[in-house]
């Protein structure tokens, strides 16, 4: 929040989020919305019906060439040598200590053309690490400032979907997996991926093509604009971690819990710490708590147990759907366990909770994607 407003981007969608009302703050470089109508309504009315969010501020890498499913599986612990067309994987670029540079979205094109979606924080980093790490015959291109993206997020969205793309679209669009269609004349790539736990879509197409895909989502029935401040709240009640708070390069996916977007089949930068820690065992591990009420913990938080101090708190919010505060921390691996009593502190407050595995929720089961 210390960022100088007159240094910050403006996605293509500012005016926009002006013209809506939006509170606008400093996030990862950008100046973006945190909050319309209010973080709770907008949380529970992504889990009910429909959310769209900006997520222009995201990064997009493109991987070319004959070499670049080489590079690319040396560089991410995701296998992406026998990926189909059309899939995505999640997974993580480490450092040679088994540290996350970031974790990312690996979308194959086709047998020689790679995009990866990076956060906005890491954008300069990841670039740095990949130019430093791939081969003459891979070609690399930062695309980020050309390309826009938009999440709509919640029950309805197949239904809305289809609508603008075709049921055959949309019916045959499984988890994890894009297709190219057009949209109101738009050139989109779309898939479905998500933050939030729900139904969702990701849609990524030309700068240009911003507000025109801005406007027919948004006019689209049960369709709400939400911000980064439900988008925090929706993806933490899931358990999914955010980069520079729960994960970072202090952290390996084996400390996060995240072991399955590991392939230790393959080699990889940062295998070899990675095999270590296994072989040694993780003295600590990430893990959710809940509070006793309404009053979450903040990250830097102490976690104590049986008089001890055993982690630190990364991320803690209220939970809308639950009604009462929730959070993620690292924690002493044998000091885990659910339902174990914690004092959550900053040496000034304290706040009772007890270990929770995550998710912290189950969303809705769809049937199909409509």
């Amino acid at each position: 929040m210390s960022e100088n407003k007159s240094d910050l981007k403006r996605t293509p969608l500012y005016y926009k989020h002006v013209e809506e009302g939006a509170r606008m703050v400093p996030f990862s470089g950008w100046e973006m919305p945190v909050q319309y109508a209010g973080i709770i309504e907008e949380h529970m009315h992504t889990r009910s019906r429909a959310g769209l969010f900006d997520i222009c501020h995201m990064g997009e890498f493109f991987l070319k060439g004959p070499s670049s499913a080489k590079d690319l599986n040396r560089l991410v612990t995701c296998h992406v040598d026998d990926m189909p067309e059309g899939k995505c994987h999640y997974g993580f670029m480490l450092n040679e200590n088994g540290g996350i540079i970031d974790d990312l979205i690996v979308y194959k094109i086709s047998q020689e053309e790679f995009m990866l979606v990076v956060n906005a924080g890491t954008v300069d980093k990841d670039r740095a690490w990949i130019e430093a790490n791939i081969s003459s015959d891979t070609f690399f291109i930062d695309d980020s400032s050309n390309i826009a993206k938009v999440d709509i997020q919640g029950p309805i969205t197949g239904k809305i979907m289809a609508s603008l793309c075709g049921d055959d679209v949309i019916e045959s669009l499984k988890r994890f997996w894009f297709k190219k269609v057009e949209v109101n004349g738009a050139r989109i790539l779309l898939s479905r991926t998500g933050y939030t736990g729900e139904l969702g879509y990701e849609l990524f197409f030309p700068v240009s093509s911003a507000e025109r895909i801005w406007d027919t989502l948004l006019a689209c029935e049960g369709v709400k604009p939400a911000g980064l401040g439900a988008r925090d709240t929706l993806r933490l009640e899931m358990g999914y971690s955010l980069y520079g708070s729960d994960i970072d390069e202090e952290h390996t996916p084996l400390e996060a819990d995240h072991a399955k977007f590991v392939c230790m089949e393959k080699d990889f930068i940062g295998k070899e710490a990675l095999v270590r820690q296994e072989k040694e065992g993780v003295s600590r591990i990430l893990t959710g708590f809940i509070c006793e009420g309404r009053r979450s913990a903040r990250g830097h938080f102490g976690v104590f147990a049986d008089g001890k101090e055993v982690g630190e708190v990364t991320s803690g919010a209220f939970s809308p759907s639950l009604k009462q505060a929730i959070g993620m921390c690292y924690m002493e691996k044998g000091s885990v366990a659910d339902d174990k009593e914690i004092v959550l502190s900053d040496g000034k407050i304290e706040i009772g909770g007890r270990v929770k595995s995550v998710p912290f929720i189950t969303p809705h089961v769809h049937v199909g994607n409509l």
